[in-house]
């Protein structure tokens, strides 16, 4: 068996847009420090990589009584929000 196949719908879905979102905020934060700062080297990865997770939400499926559900927490937002 493969990842994907002990993997269910949501969870691909948390994947996906986990993995977007981090993505997007990796990219515009290491454009912004390499133009922006005096950062060099490695260090401008390392730092965007370090603000992306910390602001990145956070995707999780979980299986619950009713069914699956699929919830969001984010540094901005207070508490876990549950999506659709």
């Amino acid at each position: 068996l493969t990842i994907i196949n002990l993997m269910t719908k949501l969870q691909i879905r948390a994947f996906i847009y986990q993995l977007g979102c981090f993505a997007i905020l990796f990219i515009s934060f290491r454009y912004l420090l390499a133009h922006y700062t005096s950062l060099t080297g490695f260090w401008i990865p390392l730092t965007a990589f370090i603000v992306g997770t910390l602001l990145s939400p956070k995707f999780q499926a979980i299986k619950t009584n009713e069914g699956e559900k699929f919830y969001m927490r984010w540094i901005f937002m207070k508490g876990i929000k549950e999506i659709e």
